[in-house]
This record gives C-alpha cells, structure tokens and sequence, in this order.
C-alpha cells in the first residue's frame, strides 16, 4: 500500500485524525473505482434490476451481462448483475410453473 501523508489526515470532529486516506501508488487501476456508476450512481446490475420489475427482460440482458464477466470492467457492478440473473431464473422457474398448471388445467376441461 502507498504511504499516508501528514496532511491526509481527517480533521472532522468524530475521526479525531485517527483516519488515514490510502493509495496505491503501485496499482493506479483502482483510481477508476472512485468515480460514480452509470445510470443515477446504482450501475448496470441495480438499475436492471429495478428496472426488470416493469419489463422482466431487462433481467435477461443483466444476466448476460453477468455471465459474460461484465463485471470484470468495475468489480462494483456484479452484484447488482448477479441479483438481476437470480431474478431471471426465477422468473423464468414461475412463469414454467404458472405455464404448465395453466396446461393442465384447459387439458381437464
């Protein structure tokens, strides 16, 4: 881990200096994850998730995005991704179950 300077430390009241802000000289990679996420600062994952409740095949495309190791770019995006393919496969397991009791049920008419 890169050095803490003196003057990085916190002077809030409830830190008290105590705290330390850490860099990484070393690996300049992680600078990328101190910007906000896309789509209002949820990312991909969240939003298709919430979104998914309205157009349930916005689920398909998160989980193909999870499969596909989106989450390699920003490692804060999988689990929003992997919430969003859960619910497709759950969706998919109600919509078979609702499919097949509603086949059943016309065949015995």
């Amino acid at each position: 881990m890169g050095e803490a300077n003196s003057d990085q430390f916190c002077h809030c009241q409830g830190c008290l200096g105590k705290y330390t802000l850490l860099r990484d000289e070393e690996n300049p990679r992680l600078a990328i994850f101190e910007r906000q996420l896309p789509c209002c600062g949820c990312g991909i994952g969240w939003s298709s998730f919430l979104l998914g409740f309205l157009c349930p095949l916005i689920w398909y495309s998160a989980a193909i995005l999870y499969f596909c190791k989106y989450y390699n770019r920003d490692p804060r995006e999988r689990p929003g991704l992997a919430a969003s393919a859960i619910a497709a496969f759950i969706f998919t397991v109600v919509t078979i179950i609702t499919l097949s009791a509603i086949l059943i049920i016309c065949a015995y008419k």
